[in-house]
């Protein structure tokens, strides 16, 4: 019996990691300016006027439904439901490495935005209502980066293609779910940005130390494996 010990795809390309590191760097350093900016903050600042009056419950039907739906998937019931249903997806298809990072990335980004939350202080609509980062918006771009950060090696697409399916998955999932929170008056439009850089910034760094974990299981296994088999 041959023990080979091939690790599982990994779920952080290695052609990716380079780029994504960067961009990591580079979201930790917009989420802390925004951050001091507005910290202790409970007034729109200058860039959210200028997008949007974020108090103002600005969104009428039918985009209020949709509007709606998106942040009831934030939503504690919502994203357990979600979470649960991308969770069986994985097992079924036999990817227990993608199941441990949807769980794992996307709880590790929502417990970093709600830390931030209480070290940042901004509010909205009362004191009692923490606003920066958005949690529903780092919930669904890290979703969308757990769901195309495997499928771009799955797909064995190159560094430039699949950067661009890594960012567009981020970038529709971040604006869908910034937008409802915008609209439905929940959050500043600096509150989505900053939500969407911590899920770029904690998702890869999730998918690496996840990869690295698992190879070095592998590699144990294997090795006990040629060990017994002597």
């Amino acid at each position: 019996m041959r023990v080979t010990g091939r690790p599982a795809p990994a779920v952080l390309p290695s052609s990716l990691r380079p780029w994504l590191g960067l961009i990591a760097v580079l979201a930790v350093l917009v989420v802390a300016a925004i951050g001091i900016l507005y910290a202790g903050h409970s007034e729109p600042g200058r860039v959210d006027r200028w997008i949007i009056a974020p108090t103002a419950d600005s969104v009428r039907p039918p985009w209020r439904y949709v509007a709606l739906t998106l942040d009831f998937l934030g939503e504690p019931a919502g994203s357990v439901m979600v979470i649960l249903a991308a969770v069986a997806g994985c097992l079924l298809l036999r990817r227990p490495r993608v199941a441990v990072l949807v769980v794992a990335g996307v709880g590790l980004t929502v417990g970093t935005a709600t830390l931030l939350k209480h070290v940042v202080g901004r509010t909205i609509h009362g004191a009692d209502n923490l606003s920066y980062p958005s949690g529903h918006t780092a919930f669904f771009t890290a979703l969308a980066l757990a769901a195309a950060l495997p499928a771009t090696g799955r797909l064995g697409l190159g560094r430039a293609a699949g950067m661009s399916l890594v960012l567009v998955a981020a970038l529709v999932a971040g604006a869908a779910m910034g937008w409802a929170e915008v609209a439905l008056g929940a959050h500043y439009p600096t509150d989505a940005l900053g939500g969407w850089c911590t899920a770029l910034a904690v998702v890869p760094a999730t998918a690496w130390l996840i990869d690295r974990a698992a190879d070095r299981r592998a590699v144990r296994t294997a090795d006990a494996g040629r060990l017994e088999h002597r």
